[in-house]
Parts: structure tokens; C-alpha cells; sequence
């Protein structure tokens, strides 16, 4: 199965507790990773995206699967 590929920058959207989230990518995670206390599990066949909240600030790890690119 085919997932979309975003780059550090791309604009995206995804659903959040309060509705859509935008926001932009700030990395490409292909390995497991420690963020915020928590272990992330990717590996380059199935990697997570770091990114963060235009709007609040914030950061959230998300699979591909999750981001819409935005525009």
C-alpha cells in the first residue's frame, strides 16, 4: 500500500479533538524516538511525521495516513 509522502515544511491538516488542525511538518521520523516523554514506533517503511499546530503551537506525531496536505 502506497502512503502519501510529506517533506519538512508542507502545510497540512488533520482531525483533532476541537475539529481540523493545520499546521506544518517539521520531520520525517523513520526510526523509534523519544518526544515528549513518550516512544514514538516508526521505521522508514513505516514512518511518523513530527509536526506542529499553527494555531496553539504544539506538537503531535502523526502517521501519513492521519495529514491531509493542505492548499
Amino acid at each position: 500500500m502506497m502512503t502519501t509522502e510529506f517533506h519538512k515544511g508542507d502545510r497540512v491538516t488533520w482531525q483533532s479533538h476541537g475539529g481540523t488542525a493545520e499546521g506544518k511538518v517539521l520531520r520525517k521520523i523513520t526510526e523509534d524516538t523519544e518526544l515528549a516523554g513518550r516512544t514514538v514506533r516508526a521505521s522508514k517503511d513505516a514512518p511518523q511525521y513530527l509536526v506542529r499546530s499553527t494555531e496553539s503551537g504544539g506538537e503531535a506525531v502523526h502517521k501519513p495516513s492521519a495529514l491531509k496536505r493542505k492548499g
